[in-house]
């Protein structure tokens, strides 16, 4: 039997410890990223600092993340801004990301190499180097998704504050000037009957019964101006009748009131079943669209449609008005943040839908709410 001994053993051990080195290697780059992901995380959980500082840090965090931090330069483009490492300047290698805020590209993130190094996955990058990199951006598009949803509700409760104030004055203002007014002159009224019990007011011609009937009209004003006011705030046929019958008394009501020709249509409402809050909200929509229609439109008739066609449920308000040039009006109103354009926005984005304005000047306009029929519990 041949006693001779195989090389492989002694062979094996130098493969052995470059594959340890190979694992450890790697090991020390996952720790990196995952180190980086870390970061960026715990940065964007700071309330004390603004979307600004949280991209200018993901831009040093990242760097010290690659494979060669000591050459190693990040930018973060958003829009217009850019942030980036202090010593970013034109690379040598450099690999990009998109990153996406909801659902649509916001900017980029870009990773480079200041000097050249060996060749890799990706050029001088490695694979995971591409998978860190995708990551980070995907984080970043959901960090400003996060920051801009906050601001946006920042900003919806100013306008709220802004729009319950403003209606307290309407209703203060109509309540001092109408129903104030109509009650006061009523009082004086019965307070002269107190002072004639049986004979009639010489100084002024007037019979009591003259006093008595003007003092019934002025009550009978004070108590339809309060109703109205009421019937504004909260109309109860709605509750009662569902939004299709206190859409057209609405109509009825502005046209009476305005003159206009207000031409109402509905079909299909009642397989829809609108729950009170998508019909209340709806109400306030095709509410605020009469009343610009009927202030600033110039019109003479004004046609509504009410249709439930599954999956959504339509509304149509159109005027035979001046129109306008949605390209300049519309981001004026948004600038200016006029309540009633920006608050049927609110509105039908809250039930999950979209508005739409279409208008050209001198051929009136024409307004779309869409809402999914699923949202009022369909």
């Amino acid at each position: 039997m041949d006693d001779t001994t195989s090389p492989a053993p002694a062979a094996a051990a130098p493969d052995r410890e470059a594959d340890h080195a190979l694992i450890v290697a790697a090991l020390r780059e996952r720790v990196k990223e995952l180190d980086c992901l870390y970061e960026i995380t715990r940065l964007s959980q700071r309330q004390d600092v603004a979307l600004d500082g949280i991209l200018a840090g993901a831009c040093a965090v990242a760097a010290r993340a690659w494979q060669h931090p000591d050459v190693a330069c990040v930018r973060v483009t958003i829009g217009g801004r850019v942030y980036a490492t202090p010593n970013w300047r034109r690379p040598v290698s450099r690999q990009e990301s998109p990153i996406c805020a909801h659902g649509e590209p916001v900017g980029r993130m870009e990773v480079a190499y200041l000097e050249r190094r060996p060749e890799a996955d990706e050029g001088p990058f490695l694979r995971e180097e591409r998978h860190l990199l995708d990551a980070v951006a995907e984080h970043l598009g959901r960090i400003i998704e996060a920051r801009q949803n906050e601001e946006h509700l920042r900003q919806l409760s100013r306008e709220l504050i802004k729009a319950q104030e403003t209606e307290r004055q309407r209703i203060a203002r109509e309540l001092h000037d109408d129903v104030a007014q109509n009650l006061s002159l009523a009082r004086m009224g019965l307070d002269r009957l107190a002072r004639l019990p049986a004979a009639d007011d010489a100084a002024s011609g007037q019979t009591i019964q003259d006093i008595a009937g003007e003092s019934s009209a002025r009550l009978g004003a004070a108590i339809t101006s309060l109703r109205n006011l009421a019937y504004d705030l909260l109309p109860p046929v709605l509750g009662r009748l569902g939004l299709a019958e206190a859409a057209f008394r609405l109509c009825q009501e502005t046209s009476a009131r305005t003159g206009i020709d207000v031409q109402y249509f509905a079909d299909g409402l009642e397989s829809a079943q609108l729950d009170f809050e998508t019909g209340l909200n709806l109400y306030r929509v095709l509410q605020e669209a009469l009343a610009n229609a009927c202030r600033h439109g110039r019109c003479t008739r004004i046609d509504v449609r009410l249709l439930a066609s599954h999956p959504h449920v339509i509304l149509r308000v159109a005027d035979n008005g001046q129109g306008f040039d949605p390209e300049v009006r519309l981001p004026e109103a948004l600038a200016q943040k006029r309540m009633g354009l920006w608050g049927m926005g609110e509105r039908v984005r809250l039930l999950g839908g979209r508005l739409a304005i279409r208008s050209r000047p001198g051929r009136g306009v024409l307004l779309t709410a869409e809402i999914p029929a699923g949202e009022g519990g369909a």
